[in-house]
């Protein structure tokens, strides 16, 4: 989660502009939202879950690995994952959360692992962001202990690790060298320049791209030169929903089917096709998650509804 991760944080609304984008026309390969947030998207009310998935389904969305940021996220995550079959589960406590990460969590995170639909482990990492802006965000001491103890999870289960890296790029590879990258590693919203492209190149690491690298300011600049030299096969994309909406939506409500919007602007700043970059980025999603080798959700969401 690239915005905070306090409830109060990630609820979009503060802006007067709320009318969500328009659902994009699907581009033709069906798309996969290697990371979003399914319930910051609304989708713990009852029958929204359903509508979400819906809506992504229409603009050609095939399936979405939504993400936890605390244990009761965690949770409904794996629950979500298990009664559909477009959803997918990554579990563990975001950085800035580190400080709940007791003997309890740790125990119910490692259960939470072992369901078949859990694909990840994740989001951790570092973030130095919020560290300086909320009394309540664990310091880096502690988010490097927790992220750690990830990186030791998603060894032992042999799930993919998705990693928080927000303000701390340095930080991050220094604690992944002295701890040993899963084989599978996936920088989530990868917020990075040329030399950090170069370097998840090189260990063979996966950059996720988000509706950041679709932004028009000064900030995005290096960016955008990163995710032009990202190699095809290590290529995900990602909403990150609700946050992070796409150029020119920029600030609206985010949802899984708003990926097609992103899709198409970094097709157009990699100079590639669309259509080829939506069936790359599904492959390797298939790839980093082992999305095909997961058995069928055992409940249906229409008959369940939400927990």
């Amino acid at each position: 989660m690239a915005e905070g991760s306090k409830k109060s944080d990630r609820e979009p609304g503060r802006r007067a502009d709320r009318v969500p984008p328009p659902v994009p026309e699907p581009i033709g390969p069906p798309v996969v939202d290697a990371h979003t947030h399914l319930d910051a998207c609304g989708a713990r009310e009852p029958g929204v879950l359903a509508q979400v998935l819906d809506r992504a389904t229409s603009a050609g969305v095939a399936a979405m690995v939504t993400t936890a940021d605390d244990l009761a996220s965690a949770r409904w995550a794996a629950w979500a994952a298990d009664t559909d079959e477009r959803v997918f589960a990554a579990v563990g406590l975001h950085p800035t959360r580190s400080n709940d990460l007791t003997d309890d969590a740790r125990r119910a995170i490692e259960e939470l692992t072992a369901l078949p639909r859990v694909v990840a482990v994740g989001e951790s990492g570092l973030d130095d962001y919020w560290t300086t802006r909320r009394e309540d965000c664990a310091p880096l001491d502690v988010q490097r202990e927790a992220f750690a103890w990830h990186i030791d999870l998603a060894k032992r289960t042999g799930l993919p690790l998705v990693v928080h890296d927000r303000d701390a790029h340095d930080a991050i590879l220094d604690v992944l060298t002295a701890e040993g990258a899963p084989p599978m590693t996936v920088f989530h919203c990868f917020s990075g320049g040329p030399e950090l492209a170069r370097r998840c190149a090189e260990e063979g690491w996966y950059a996720s791209l988000s509706g950041t690298v679709t932004f028009r300011n000064a900030n995005a600049a290096e960016l955008r030169r990163a995710a032009q030299q990202v190699p095809g096969e290590l290529v995900l994309v990602e909403t990150d929903a609700p946050f992070l909406t796409p150029h020119p939506y920029r600030g609206r409500p985010n949802e899984p089917y708003c990926i097609p919007h992103t899709v198409r602007g970094l097709a157009e700043l990699r100079d590639e096709p669309a259509e080829r970059l939506a069936e790359t980025s599904a492959r390797n999603a298939q790839r980093a998650f082992r999305l095909a080798e997961q058995p069928q959700p055992s409940r249906s969401v229409e008959r369940r509804g939400t927990q």
